[in-house]
């Protein structure tokens, strides 16, 4: 009896074949024709299946096609093309092959890492990968370039040519060229040197072309350099990641620092990612941030790319918890362990907040995305939601309870965390105390508690409710002033008293103002300065009782953010307790109390003497303009 003849794989001819479940039927790494080497690094990176712009766009590339690619951030655009251009190098040459164009640096960097990783098996030391981008001294890139070796280029397309120009880089030999995110690039005016590098290529050479989008200068740069492109595109319902929780918070333009505050003593996360509209507000907010004891750095398009650098690398070594950037770091920031993004100014591009939210729940964790949005930014806010698919589920801004019992169950752990060691030294020394003074060790241990914990409260009393509602909002305008950077909120202490500056908010004031002012008149140092509380149109300054007559007498007439000021107690009651020397007492002649303003700041009155000069200054930025006569009178 002869045996049944077999496939090639090992099933009988007349035997049933098994079905075909949809997972067998979806395409592997290993049935694209990719090299054994890449097939490996790619297992070494934790790839087990491509997505769908990869399974499109390898074939017709590996084939030698030129491919037109759509697809949003997040859906594996770079190993679409990184794949089939290590695939077709030829490791034993040592000159430069491919280039690859992004719009930002940061992409730029993680391209080149990308193509590293993927390619780090190909021959004796893999592969030769250089960036090339500006920010970066130019001197670096050129000695790179004149040593040899550069097998793949990287870079922006203003660099690029930069070098083309210089003729340090040469593109004889180049013959696959990769455009990434190139309606970006459009976006920030490099579609002009994109053409002028395409226009010095080489004839023969492919051209990988991603997009999110395809404005018409896009379509005219296909038209004009590929040659019967592949057209893949990739549509997606829901263009955020799914195990990303998408939240919003609806808060006035005034609360947002305090807002922010509070979340971020109730979230936690390994590495926090708060992304505003403008350079400034993104240092201000790192500052206010810092000032309040939060690890906090802030990275955008005016530092240069060193600094930037230096915060990514402390942000992945987690020496840094919250990083407050613009959108620059928005495209090429790849920390995995992000876990909370932050909003903090609605983008106005509907793209933009996909490429925000992209930037956690990266290598397969979760996260969370929080958006903070103005009432008038409602329609915005629909638009976002619309264009991404997913749906923002509205939150409520932690209350003042909730912080305090999760800074006290915070407390609780780590005190749990050092009971764990040897203690044996301090269990001597809390039985010696609680002898020598008469004291429980309970009551030492409180005591020792109450030192580490600080002076403020340890818990607190759940909210009254307002007509129904909590009063989250009220807690976030009483805690505005944080947010302008107010020191301690605890109040003055017991050899302190509290002075009202007639300046506030409204006039833009900064603590650092009210310090400088004081200094520069009483001779106080900074650090004798109590707390400094910022209200809309005063503010409080806590001062030594001994040295309170000095402020009220030598502030008053000062300026201030251009404001004349005249300070005066918080509490008159205190002014009995304030000592008075002989010469503050000489000056303060008006039976008010209030000391005399200085000569030439006296103020304007229709009861001044009549040829007084007139002050030089006046509170009226504007003269008011006289009515015109009525020159048709009826």
């Amino acid at each position: 009896m002869t045996a049944p003849q077999t496939t090639p794989d090992a099933l009988p001819v007349d035997s049933p074949r098994p079905e075909l479940s949809l997972a067998t039927l979806e395409p592997q790494f290993t049935d694209l024709g990719l090299r054994p080497e890449i097939l490996w690094a790619l297992t070494d990176q934790g790839y087990e299946q491509p997505t769908p712009i990869q399974a499109r766009s390898i074939p017709p590339l590996l084939a030698g096609r030129d491919v037109l690619g759509q697809a949003q951030t997040g859906t594996g655009k770079t190993a679409a093309f990184a794949l089939p251009l290590l695939q077709r190098l030829a490791t034993d040459r040592k000159h430069v092959q491919a280039i690859v164009l992004t719009p930002t640096r940061e992409l730029a960097l993680q391209v080149a890492a990308a193509v590293r990783a993927y390619g780090r098996r190909l021959g004796e030391r893999g592969v030769h990968v250089l960036p090339v981008y500006g920010g970066q001294p130019i001197g670096v890139q050129l000695r790179a370039l004149a040593r040899g070796g550069v097998q793949v280029v990287i870079g922006t397309p203003g660099r690029v040519r930069d070098h083309l120009e210089r003729g340090s880089l040469d593109l004889s030999q180049v013959t696959f060229f990769g455009l990434d995110e190139a309606d970006e690039m459009l976006n920030m005016g490099f579609i002009e040197d994109v053409q002028w590098i395409l226009e010095h290529a080489p004839a023969d050479r492919q051209i990988a072309l991603f997009s999110a989008t395809l404005p018409p200068p896009i379509r005219r740069v296909v038209e004009t350099h590929l040659t019967d492109p592949e057209n893949v595109r990739v549509e997606q319902r829901t263009l955020t990641v799914s195990n990303v929780e998408e939240l919003s918070l609806r808060v006035a333009r005034s609360a947002k620092g305090a807002a922010l505050e509070r979340l971020l003593e109730v979230e936690e996360h390994e590495a926090i990612l708060v992304f505003t509209r403008t350079q400034k507000a993104t240092a201000e907010l790192a500052e206010q941030l810092e000032a309040h004891g939060h690890s906090a750095e802030c990275i955008h398009g005016g530092m240069n790319q060193s600094q930037r650098e230096a915060v990514v690398r402390r942000l992945r070594a987690r020496a840094t918890e919250v990083v407050v950037a613009t959108d620059v770091a928005a495209r090429g920031l790849d920390v995995d362990h992000i876990g909370l993004v932050v909003n903090y100014d609605l983008p106005r591009d509907r793209e933009i907040y996909v490429h925000r939210v992209g930037r956690t729940a990266r290598a397969g964790r979760s996260g969370r995305a929080i958006t903070f949005w103005e009432p008038r930014e409602r329609r915005l806010l629909q638009s976002i939601e619309r264009f991404s698919g997913q749906p923002m589920r509205p939150m409520r801004l932690p209350g003042r309870a909730e912080v305090l019992d999760r800074r006290r169950a915070r407390f609780a752990e780590r005190v749990c965390e050092v009971a764990e060691l040897d203690q044996r030294e301090f269990l001597e020394l809390v039985e010696s105390l609680a002898l020598e003074n008469g004291l429980s060790p309970a009551q030492v241990a409180a005591a020792t508690a109450r030192i580490a914990w600080g002076d403020g409260p340890l818990a607190a009393k759940p909210e009254p409710l307002r007509n129904g509602h909590s009063s989250a909002r009220s807690d976030a305008r009483e805690e505005r002033g944080r947010s302008n950077g107010s020191r301690q909120h605890d109040g003055p202490t017991s050899d302190q008293v509290e002075v009202v500056f007639p300046v506030g908010r409204w006039n833009q004031v900064r603590p650092i103002d009210i310090v400088q002012a004081v200094q520069e008149r009483t001779q106080i140092p900074a650090e004798r300065i109590g707390h400094i509380h910022i209200l809309d149109k005063v503010c409080l300054v806590s001062v030594p009782t001994a040295q309170a007559s000095d402020v009220l007498t030598q502030m008053a007439g000062a300026r201030i953010r251009g404001r004349f000021i005249r300070p005066r107690l918080a509490h008159p009651e205190a002014a009995a307790e304030t000592p008075v020397d002989a010469n503050s007492k000489a000056k303060r002649r008006k039976p008010n109390g209030r000391p005399p303003m200085e000569e030439g700041h006296r103020r304007h009155s229709r009861h001044a003497r009549r040829g007084e000069p007139r002050a030089k200054h006046s509170s009226r930025k504007h003269p008011r303009k006289r009515k015109p006569a009525n020159r048709h009178r009826g």
